[in-house]
């Protein structure tokens, strides 16, 4: 299926790395130009080879989007290279296990920072280049918000805000035709997961008992099946979603805990 997505600018956040690297890949796969900001300039660029060398097209800028100064100057500059932009994807962020019990007020501020507050940033700064472009807006976050974890206040939090932003900028942004919707993740597999996982004594009965507990066929979702959907909700395939939550994880916060 064709998109529509060729020669599309868009902002993907922490887009070198984990589900971000393989949304920026699907979107150049798709003839989208995806634009990475990611805080390590080198890893920006590493990502930004592969897809060069799979045939795809990109551009980067380095930020440290716990900035606010920064997360401006990252958009402005995009907006000089380009002149538009036609679609933001907001994903960066950790499960950084900030807890209520062991936790702190900074601790929690900073971890706010880190997965919450740069994603309104970014898109306050986008949004007069969306407006003209009509473009799209998606979240990427985390089932931590509906069904909780233990010991992640902080993120939790974030990806709870996450998904009331969500709601609130569909409805905001209806005049403009500006379409928003959020992709909530469970069980993915990537960088950061795994060194969660190598936190545990017995990792690999870990691994076996999460994995265990996913209802379609017993397995994690992929970086990649996420960023599929990332691709559909930005493209014009997609004309009347706004505003939904999108759970790609094989059944596991919804579906009946006795199928397992």
């Amino acid at each position: 299926m064709d998109l529509g997505l060729k020669d599309k600018i868009i902002i993907v956040t922490g887009g070198a790395k984990g589900i971000g690297a393989a949304i920026s890949a699907v979107l150049a796969q798709e003839g989208a130009f995806p634009v990475i900001i990611g805080r390590n300039e080198k890893d920006n660029l590493q990502h930004l080879a592969l897809i060069e060398k799979a045939g795809g097209k990109g551009w980067q800028v380095a930020a440290e989007l716990t900035n606010p100064a920064a997360c401006e100057q990252a958009v402005a500059a995009i907006a000089a290279q380009f002149g538009r932009i036609d679609g933001l994807v907001n994903n960066a962020g950790i499960n950084d296990g900030i807890g209520l019990e062991k936790g702190s007020y900074e601790q929690f501020m900073q971890s706010l920072h880190r997965n919450l507050v740069h994603y309104y940033l970014i898109a306050h700064h986008a949004l007069p280049y969306l407006k003209t472009s009509k473009g799209a807006i998606v979240n990427i976050t985390s089932k931590t918000a509906e069904t909780g974890q233990g010991n992640t206040s902080a993120y939790a939090a974030a990806n709870g805000g996450r998904n009331a932003l969500t709601r609130e900028w569909a409805v905001e942004l209806l005049p403009y035709s500006i379409r928003v919707n959020a992709i909530v993740v469970a069980e993915s597999w990537t960088p950061l997961y795994e060194n969660w996982i190598n936190t545990f004594a017995d990792k690999e009965a870990k691994l076996a008992s999460i994995v265990a507990r996913i209802p379609l066929e017993k397995r994690m979702t992929t970086p990649e099946e996420i960023a599929q959907m990332t691709a559909f909700l930005l493209s014009e395939k997609s004309s009347h979603t706004t505003g939904q939550l999108i759970h790609v994880d094989g059944g596991y916060v919804h579906l009946d805990r006795a199928l397992v």
